[in-house]
């Protein structure tokens, strides 16, 4: 039987990564591309092999990218690549919506005129961002709800060109709505890492964690592992589709520090700052005539998030494994172990 072949953009990311060792491990071809604005040579490095041997360094929407697909036959695409960090796409509007969006349509033009199976596109919960009923579920979102800051909406606009071209070109596109994601290989290090990545590394250097809230505030987080199986069985799907990926369960950030500190043998008193002050480190975006609204930050800050699961399982019988504390402890040993090295 002849292998298949799987592209997979933003190859070097967190979750990119991850997914590009799983789909390593069960055999299939893979082409791996990333520009490396915020990928990591890391994130390919694994105990087995070391998958930046086949990595093109390129962006999506250079002309070396369509070379791939003339010079391959491809049966699946997952497109990962993008610009996630709600600051970034606030302080850079344009250049998210051309990543996030125009990103994306380049992708799926490509894959109308080479034939690709199908493509799942990485989307997002948070543009369940004014929706304020829980669980959240896919068809809860409408014109009414529709979310106001730069990277929910990108996300949404590219879900909408999607459902385009498989209305109008008969495609598969499988758009999956991740929501906070945590595992092995999160970003611990950059300017506004994760809240998970945030958490364990400042109690590794034993500092006192900065929290913008008062730390009641409550979201959902899917272990990688749990999300990777779900993408992975997304690409049999037919037509549009949108999916939620989650556990359908809320954590506060106090509940996840108490555990953190409690597998890391630790006893800091964590710091609960104003929400206000969130996105103090980007003073861009209180430049200018018109600047951000507080009310705004406050909402994103101490929004609760929770999504219903269930179409996960109707459609591909899936169902998250691991829970909040194996989850935790994974991700720990493995930042640790990661940090010690540095």
């Amino acid at each position: 039987m002849e292998r298949e072949t799987v592209l997979i953009t933003g190859a070097a990311g967190f979750i990119g990564g991850q997914l590009a060792y799983k789909l390593y491990q069960l055999d299939y071809d893979l082409i791996l591309v990333d520009n490396m604005s915020y990928g990591h040579e890391d994130n390919l490095q694994f105990d087995d092999v070391d998958l930046n041997e086949i990595l093109y360094v390129m962006d999506i929407r250079s002309k070396e990218f369509e070379q791939l697909f003339e010079e391959n036959k491809i049966d699946y695409v997952y497109n990962i690549a993008g610009i996630a960090p709600l600051p970034d796409c606030q302080c850079n509007p344009a250049e998210a919506v051309d990543v996030n969006v125009n990103g994306l349509v380049r992708v799926l033009e490509l894959c109308r005129r080479y034939g690709v199976q199908s493509v799942v596109q990485a989307s997002t919960n948070a543009m369940y961002e004014n929706i304020f009923e829980f669980p959240t579920k896919e068809t809860d979102l409408n014109h009414s709800n529709l979310p106001t800051l730069i990277y929910p909406n990108t996300k949404y606009c590219a879900e909408r060109f999607a459902e385009s071209f498989c209305n109008t070109y008969g495609m598969n596109v499988a758009c999956v709505r991740f929501a906070n994601v945590y595992g092995p290989h999160i970003d611990c290090l950059r300017k506004q890492p994760p809240f998970v990545g945030y958490m364990i590394r400042e109690l590794y250097y034993d500092r006192v964690p900065n929290f913008f809230s008062d730390g009641q505030q409550a979201r959902d987080y899917v272990y990688v592992d749990d999300l990777l199986e779900l993408v992975y069985r997304a690409r049999t799907l037919n037509g549009f589709n949108t999916i939620n990926c989650s556990s359908n369960t809320a954590y506060s950030v106090r509940d996840l520090y108490e555990i953190a500190q409690n597998l890391m043998g630790k006893d800091i008193v964590a710091c609960y700052n104003d929400s206000s002050k969130y996105w103090d480190k980007y003073p861009e975006l209180y430049e200018g005539k018109y600047k951000i609204s507080r009310n705004i930050l406050y909402h994103e800050v101490n929004k609760h998030s929770q999504c219903d699961n269930s179409k996960a399982l109707e459609l591909l019988d899936w169902k998250p494994e691991i829970d909040i504390e194996e989850g935790l402890k994974r991700t720990i040993e493995y930042t640790v172990k990661m940090l010690e090295n540095i």
